[in-house]
Parts: structure tokens; C-alpha cells; sequence
């Protein structure tokens, strides 16, 4: 039995040995190949840091060349427009409305009547006082002829003058309130959708209708207050509205004379023609505020700016090598900075791979106009 179960075995044995093997070949193989590979990458990378010719290719880079240009930094805000002058109208006297003398929409001069109400009980207080006041007038010219020959006391007089002036004071206030039964408009503008109607009863707290003046419109800001020291009375600013790519031009005439703590913006207003009524108050406004504009600037892209400790440098091509220039910046935008110091017109400035590079490295640029 036990030589029976070595003679089984044996086969067995020589299997796995011959497959061991090759495995372990092939794991030798696929190192040797690893190691070959490694070797020849190492002696590419060696050329390409200057150890062969391959090293002195120059680098593909873009570049623009310095030029002077008008830089204009706006400040991008949103408004609202409002009215020049606006009301509601109401009524100082409450009454029944008899007329009303305007049409829904219409636009209406300054002192035109827009309502009455009635005045029949006010003109009938006004006739009695009338009367009352003419009799105060012969009491008092009798009373004055009597003092004159020292027939009543200066006393007896005081009184009758005193019951005329009472009189008369209050002809005068029954005259105001029928004064105000006429309601007109206190300024030229455009009266809006009315609330009420003839027969109605109204009171000082009825609005009868908006009135507003259009003609200009008013733009309503606020700027951040890094920017208030920019900002003056007379200055211009453009805006759009919803629905219109139309530019409009206001013009600065205001400033509030204190920044609010509470969203650290400068409120402002400025003033926009309207003769044809095509901007109406409440529209919401696309704004662009200039801030700065500076003649002969010199500027280059943002990108090319790159910050370093002691400030911000960029890349420029001399003699077809890449050299680190310091430069000093003021204003910026999205996509230019204006430079003070640091550049020349014509020198061109390299726009991409500029993190690769380095000094004297040889480069060639392909210009990219602006």
C-alpha cells in the first residue's frame, strides 16, 4: 500500500513544481522589464533637464506685448428707480365726492382740480357766520362813535372789537374748509388708478390715487464703502432694465453724508432724463458706476500676475529667454491690471505656463492679440 501511494504522488509533486517555476520566471521577467523601462525614462527625463539636446527645445508659451490704452474700473450694482415726486392723494375734509376731474393714467398740471366734495352744509355755516360778522361790524362802529364821545367805557369797546375779530376769525376757517372740499394737483405729473367714486363718502384717510412726477426718474444706490472717497456729486453712471438693452445715462446729485453701519454702503441718488415716460418708478436697474480713468495705462492680463513675498512679479520674453520682472499694480478688473512700475511698452509679457517656468529658460511665444 505505501509504495502505491508514492507512485500516485509523484506526478503530483512534479506539477506543482513546474508551475512554481514559471511563475517565478515570469515575476522575474516582468521586474527585469520594470527596471528597463525605469532606466530609459530616467535617461529621457536627464536630456530634458539639459542633459542632451532635447533639453535646450524651447518652451511653447503665450505672451501679448505691452501697450498703453485708456483703463476705465466700473463697479458693477443694482438700483431701483423711483419717482422724482410722489403721492397719494388724499382729502383733508371728509364729505361725499360730486365730481372728479381727471382720467385714470392721465397726466395732469400743477393747481389742476382733481376732485370736489360736497360743500353745501360748509357754505351754509358760512352765510350764518357772515351774517354774524356784519352785525359784530355795526356793533363795533356804533361802540367806537360812543367811546369817541366818552358815552361807554374803553372796556364796553375792547369787547365789541373783540366779538368782531372772534367773528371774523371764524369766517375765515369755514372759507379754508370749503377751500379744501377743491382737491388739486401739487405738482405736474401722471395720476394713477383712483379708489373711489362719485357719490362716495370720503375722509382723510381715503386714498383717492397715486400721483407721481416721471420727468426725470431718480436711480437709488448703495456703494460699498471702500469705494465712498471715489464717489462725487456731478459724476455719470449708465444703467439698464429688465426687458430693454437700452443704456441709460444718470447723473450723480446727491450723497448721504454718513455710511450706514448696518450694510456698510453710501446711499446715492442720481438724476435720469425721461421726456418719453419709457422708464417707470420701481423698475429694478442693471447699474455700472465708473470708478477710475486713467489715460496712457499699461495693462496686461491677470493671469500673468503672479504674487510673490515682496509683491507681484511676471514672466517676460527677452532674447527668446523667460526673466522675472517685480512690478508694481494699482486698479484691477476681471481680466486686466492696471501696472504702474515694472514694464515698458513692447516688452512681452508670457501669459501661460508661467508656474513652469523659470529663469533663462528658452522660450518661444506665440502672441495673443488683446
Amino acid at each position: 500500500m505505501p509504495e502505491t501511494i508514492n507512485q500516485k504522488s509523484e506526478p503530483y509533486m512534479k506539477t506543482r513544481y513546474i508551475i512554481y517555476s514559471m511563475l517565478v520566471i515570469g515575476l522575474v521577467a516582468l521586474i527585469g522589464y520594470r527596471i528597463h523601462k525605469n532606466k530609459e525614462e530616467g535617461a529621457g527625463g536627464g536630456k530634458g533637464k539639459g542633459g542632451g539636446k532635447q533639453g535646450n527645445a524651447p518652451v511653447r508659451v503665450y505672451g501679448t506685448v505691452v501697450k498703453t490704452g485708456t483703463f476705465a474700473n466700473t463697479l458693477s450694482l443694482s438700483g431701483t428707480l423711483e419717482a422724482n415726486e410722489e403721492i397719494k392723494v388724499t382729502a383733508e375734509v371728509s364729505g361725499i365726492v360730486r365730481s372728479i376731474n381727471f382720467q385714470e393714467g392721465s397726466t395732469v398740471s400743477k393747481g389742476q382740480v382733481l376732485l370736489r366734495i360736497d360743500d353745501s352744509e360748509l357754505r351754509a355755516q358760512l352765510s350764518q357766520a357772515t351774517t354774524k360778522q356784519a352785525l359784530a361790524a355795526q356793533t363795533e362802529h356804533r361802540a367806537k362813535l360812543l367811546l369817541q364821545k366818552e358815552a361807554i367805557s374803553q372796556e364796553e369797546y375792547d369787547t365789541a372789537l373783540a366779538d368782531l375779530k372772534s367773528q371774523q376769525a371764524q369766517t375765515q376757517l369755514i372759507q379754508a374748509q370749503i377751500a379744501k372740499t377743491i382737491i388739486r394737483a401739487p405738482f405736474s405729473g401722471r395720476i394713477g388708478l383712483r379708489t373711489i367714486s362719485v357719490g362716495d363718502y370720503v375722509t382723510p384717510a381715503t386714498v383717492i390715487a397715486n400721483l407721481v412726477s416721471i420727468n426725470p426718474l431718480k436711480v437709488q444706490l448703495a456703494v460699498p464703502e471702500k469705494y465712498a472717497d471715489r464717489l462725487k456729486v456731478g459724476s455719470a453712471l449708465s444703467f439698464t432694465v429688465n426687458g430693454s438693452t437700452e443704456k441709460h445715462t444718470a447723473t450723480i446729485y446727491a450723497l448721504e453724508p454718513a455710511i450706514d453701519a448696518n450694510t456698510r454702503t453710501l446711499k446715492l441718488r442720481a438724476k435720469v432724463p425721461n421726456p418719453d415716460g419709457k422708464l417707470l418708478p420701481g423698475s429694478f436697474a442693471k447699474i455700472s458706476l465708473p470708478l477710475a480713468i486713467v489715460k496712457n495705462a499699461i495693462l496686461i492680463p491677470s493671469e500673468a500676475v503672479i504674487p510673490v513675498l515682496n509683491g507681484k512679479q511676471v514672466y517676460v520674453s527677452k532674447n527668446g529667454k523667460a526673466e522675472q520682472v517685480l512690478i508694481e499694480t494699482s486698479e484691477r478688473t476681471d481680466k486686466d491690471v492696471l501696472v504702474t512700475s515694472g514694464l515698458h511698452v513692447g516688452d512681452t509679457v508670457l501669459t501661460s505656463g508661467i508656474m513652469a517656468l523659470k529663469v533663462d529658460m528658452p522660450v518661444k511665444v506665440e502672441l495673443k492679440g488683446r
